[in-house]
């Protein structure tokens, strides 16, 4: 089984922050999964292999979707700071 998701973002800043946040999810993985994350301008493509289980592959993208979101929030948030302190900034 195999699944592949595209992930698109405003710029290539977003989408590096993205790929950087969820790439140690690739190092270890269980025996029959493989999981490979990169970034291609401002796109994050995921492809998820897995041998075993569906459950596996269903709780694997799960946990990668889990992990982007928060990726995604923490970025939000430090971009709103940014706008912030640059407003305060004389």
């Amino acid at each position: 089984m195999e699944a592949k998701i595209k992930l698109s973002y405003k710029n290539e800043r977003e989408a590096e922050a993205v790929a950087k946040a969820v790439s140690p999810d690739n190092v270890e993985v269980p025996p029959g999964l493989f999981v490979e994350t990169v970034r291609r301008g401002s796109k994050v493509f995921t492809t998820v292999e897995c041998q075993t289980k569906l459950q596996t592959l269903i709780a694997t993208i799960d946990d990668l979707l889990s992990c982007v979101s928060v990726s995604e929030k923490a970025f939000s948030v430090a971009e709103r700071f940014k706008m912030h302190r640059n407003n305060l900034e004389p």
